[in-house]
């Protein structure tokens, strides 16, 4: 018998979307600042809108390109719910003195095959290291898994949080998460599977693109072109 099939099982699924696509940065590193993003891609928001669950439980960062990229989803035809609670603990990791910092330059200056700004336990000068957002991170889906048990649950959040997210599904193995790409608008399912006594987690999908699927149905069925006749 399956897990999902056995009657004290309750599964809370995690939809993690991550926020739209940053403009107007200057090639510059963001962390925590609270920075818009550009909504206008309306073809990859209208597939996204089509994949996430009804009925789900939202969650955001407090950061204003997750509500952006939340209300774009809406607008895209997804049904807006009553409410979207925002979660400090959510946000993305907070780079201190790096923040404003020219993004190549400072990759350019790490280590080579660096998955991340810094080694997950080196703190940004004034801010934060990786494992300072996973703790975070972590305490809050445990009380949100808690709250919203049984659930669908959307959390519109940044790539360093879905890392997170994705490193505590691995039983805890952060470094690991941290080799995964989390891609603009994406999404990321993460499945906690609770009974007495036990809890697992399931990895279904991370990073999907549902425009790309998008795309190659369209492809699919595309009307034929007149036929032309070869001459011998």
């Amino acid at each position: 018998m399956a897990a999902e099939d056995k009657p004290d099982v309750v599964i809370t699924r995690w939809w993690w979307v991550r926020h739209a696509p940053v403009r107007n940065d200057g090639g510059n590193i963001y962390g925590q600042s609270d920075i818009a993003c550009d909504t206008s891609d309306t073809y990859v928001f209208n597939a996204v809108a089509k994949v996430l669950p009804r009925q789900a439980v939202w969650y955001s960062s407090n950061l204003m390109r997750t509500h952006q990229t939340a209300e774009a989803i809406w607008a895209a035809g997804y049904p807006k719910p009553e409410s979207m609670t925002w979660e400090a603990d959510l946000a993305e990791q907070n780079l201190g003195r790096w923040q404003g910092m020219n993004r190549a330059a400072f990759i350019a200056s790490r280590p080579v095959g660096s998955n991340w700004f810094a080694d997950i336990n080196e703190p940004a000068p004034g801010g934060e290291s990786f494992m300072d957002l996973y703790i975070r991170t972590r305490r809050t889906i445990d009380r949100i898994n808690n709250e919203a048990a049984g659930r669908d649950v959307i959390a519109v959040a940044h790539g360093g949080t879905i890392k997170a997210a994705i490193g505590l599904a691995l039983d805890g193995q952060v470094e690991r998460a941290l080799s995964f790409d989390i891609d603009n608008v994406s999404i990321t399912r993460l499945d906690y599977f609770a009974s007495p006594g036990r809890s697992v987690w399931r990895l279904p999908m991370v990073n999907q693109q549902p425009w790309i699927a998008d795309d190659a149905h369209a492809e699919m069925h595309q009307p034929a072109g007149p036929e032309v006749k070869k001459l011998a």
